[in-house]
């Protein structure tokens, strides 16, 4: 029977991914990672030809998880609700739920690690981060076009925008919670996006327990 090295593989990228999120990139040595996944530096080689290659698959593992939650939420969002706005309110709730159900501070976005450090990468890992945030004001975007279209602000602003208001609102929380070792950050600033767009659209809220 073959062996199967993909278990050896995704030993290594989680343990690598802890490390970069802990020590940045550039702080984070081979022997790290082999002492922590306790494999030898020839089986590191088998499955990554060096560090840039483990970081465009790190990096590339991310983004195919971040998108992945991002059009489960949204097909949820959709099956509960065919209002755009409440599809959105909705969409952002369940995020703000999953991270009310941190108990320890969020480790960190790997995406903002690598910015950081940008000159540690060459321009196709780097794309990768920017083709994720490019599907986030994509997809996020269409429904606040839909929104715009069918609720008049109180304020200018534009669906592009308002999409990328939750990128940041993500990354700055992520930062607060690990700074602060307080791990409902990342949930309560949620809330407050959702509460700025209820305002923003003139929603009236429904009473608690509803």
């Amino acid at each position: 029977m073959p062996r199967d090295g993909s278990a050896t593989r995704e030993r290594i990228l989680n343990a690598t991914e802890s490390l970069v999120l802990d020590h940045g990139f550039a702080g984070t040595s081979l022997d790290m990672v082999l002492t922590e996944t306790g494999i030898t530096k020839g089986a590191f080689f088998y499955h990554f030809r060096g560090k840039g290659e483990l970081a465009r698959a790190l990096v590339e593992r991310y983004s195919e998880q971040d998108l992945a939650n991002l059009e489960a939420y949204m097909a949820r969002a959709e099956r509960l609700s065919r209002d755009p706005l409440q599809q959105v309110l909705i969409f952002v709730g369940l995020y703000e739920e999953a991270a009310g159900a941190l108990t320890e501070p969020y480790p960190g976005c790997l995406f903002a690690s690598y910015c950081y450090e940008s000159r540690q990468f060459d321009p196709a890992t780097i794309g990768v981060i920017n083709t994720t945030f490019d599907r986030w004001r994509e997809r996020l975007g269409s429904k606040f076009e839909a929104v715009l279209a069918a609720y008049p602000p109180r304020l200018p602003v534009d669906a592009a925008g308002l999409a990328d208001l939750l990128t940041t609102v993500f990354e700055g929380a992520f930062i607060l919670s690990k700074t602060r070792g307080e791990p409902e950050v990342v949930a309560a600033h949620l809330r407050h996006y959702r509460n700025y767009l209820e305002l923003l659209f003139g929603v009236v809220p429904a009473p608690e327990g509803t």
